[in-house]
């Protein structure tokens, strides 16, 4: 019987003397262990970007928008019928008498004051001739479909009767023309108007300065406080910016503070590229009704934020009847988001796993082609007394090391690729259970595709296997 270490050595010199065909064979597994590494490289990225976008919201964090929807039964319900023409008190229109289509004109719809429709004269929608009339005398005619917004009313009622709440705060926000510092031309950023509790609802904390006081709503300041990125792309240096004057919309603002670099999305908003003044000064100045509102809610305890939110839609619904509200939690939409990370590496994991599989195709066929070419190595090693077993464990640890080999030099080309990666904006977070992972995927394919083409071989009969050539 051959020792392990003659066999060992019988299968390296197969692996020398057959490189070319050991390269082609081992691209498969290459590639596999590449992609491997890369997937959980981008899988772990994306986690990361999940927790970097949420990690400075509070977990009781709560955000309320306004809803794209329209309050259907607020509109068909009887006190405010659907918008038709002469309508008496909601419902169907008051038609008043069949159309009389007198002279070739165009039909008059009853009511006393109709034209009698000569010469092809344009409707009457009853009462008086003229335009039709939307809504009629009965029930407040058809309900309103102006959008609704969020105001400070709202902000009152909802720390007033929501109970487990320990800060209520108010936005608005939208893109509007800023200048100062350095810039030689307008540039567009994101402006938010906010109140004296807002950062601590978004844990914003100032590097230089301070942040909206509420003296600075109810005096409407030019103030405003901005964020990391602003300051440098303005004044070279952050802590230029702090004293300075920044001009937004047209007016010009003293900045009072500049925050930290924190390099996430609260709220929506990104705190480094944000530039934040009184509500009520955005609000009268430089929104108006054009600017998007937003409520911030922390609720004292994580465990009843269901409760608090069917309240607070409670207070809302109240508030604005034929509105609609999105209300969402950061805990939830955090949840959701690394919930959508991790369908995106189990995909891509899955999408390796078939390169593996078809690098272990390669193996195999060239194993059956190596166990044909090889017959009267077979042969002779029979011949002379080697075992099915010793037979089977050469062309077994054949397939392992090119396995193997393949395994190590993918690892190694993914460290050239995850630079690369990461140059076209792709977080990527490499680990060692990757590497570890994709080693292990490879000497598995290998085992397995490698099973069968050894078995054939250890099963060849001595005399067949010296005749075949």
């Amino acid at each position: 019987m051959m020792r392990f270490r003659e066999v060992l050595r019988l299968v390296w010199i197969n692996i020398i003397e057959n490189k070319a065909k050991m390269m082609l064979t081992t691209l498969g597994i290459i590639v596999g262990s590449a992609t491997i590494v890369l997937v959980i490289a981008v899988g772990q990225g994306g986690k990361a970007d999940v927790a970097d976008q949420f990690k400075n919201l509070n977990a009781g964090a709560i955000d309320i928008t306004v809803g794209d929807g329209i309050d259907l039964d607020a509109i068909f319900s009887g006190g405010g019928g659907f918008p038709f023409p002469g309508g008496s008190g909601g419902g169907m229109p008051d038609l008043g008498s069949m159309p009389s289509f007198g002279g070739g004109g165009m039909p008059s719809f009853g009511g006393s004051g109709g034209s009698g429709g000569r010469g092809g004269s344009m409707p009457s929608f009853g009462g008086g001739g003229g335009m039709p009339s939307f809504g009629g005398s009965g029930g407040g005619g058809a309900a309103p479909l102006s959008e609704s917004t969020l105001e400070m009313q709202d902000v009152e009622d909802i720390s007033t009767l929501v109970s487990g709440l320990d800060e209520v705060s108010l936005i608005v926000s939208g893109e509007t023309t800023v200048f100062g510092g350095e810039l030689e031309e307008e540039t567009t950023k994101t402006v938010v108007g906010v109140t004296d509790n807002y950062d601590a609802v978004s844990n914003l904390n100032p590097l230089y300065g301070r942040f909206i006081e509420e003296s600075d709503n109810e005096n409407m300041e030019y103030v405003a406080v901005i964020g990391y990125s602003v300051a440098e792309e303005l004044f070279t240096y952050a802590v230029y910016a702090y004293g300075d004057y920044i001009e937004v919309n047209g007016k010009n603002y003293e900045i009072v503070g500049v925050l930290e670099e924190m390099g996430s999305v609260s709220s929506g908003i990104s705190p480094d590229t944000a530039v934040y003044i009184p509500y009520d000064t955005a609000e009268k100045y430089v929104f108006r009704t054009s600017g998007t509102t937003q409520i911030t809610a922390i609720a004292s305890d994580v465990g009843t934020i269901e409760t608090v939110m069917a309240d607070i839609e409670t207070v809302l619904t109240e508030n604005h009847p034929n509105a609609s509200f999105d209300i969402t939690d950061s805990g939830s939409a955090m949840e959701a988001a690394t919930s959508s990370a991790d369908t995106l590496s189990t995909l891509l994991l899955a999408v390796a796993s078939i390169v593996f599989i078809v690098g272990g195709i390669g193996i195999m066929n060239v194993l059956f082609v190596s166990v044909k070419e090889r017959t009267s190595e077979i042969g002779i090693l029979k011949a002379i007394g080697c075992q099915k077993s010793t037979i089977l464990l050469e062309f077994l640890l054949e397939a392992n090391i090119i396995s193997v080999i393949g395994g190590v030099v993918g690892i190694a080309l993914s460290f050239a690729l995850v630079p690369l990666l990461e140059f076209t904006g792709t977080r990527m977070e490499p680990s060692w259970w990757g590497y570890v992972l994709a080693l292990a995927f490879a000497v598995v394919t290998g085992t397995l595709f490698g099973i069968y083409p050894a078995w054939k071989a250890s099963r060849l009969v001595p005399i067949e296997a010296l005749t075949l050539d």
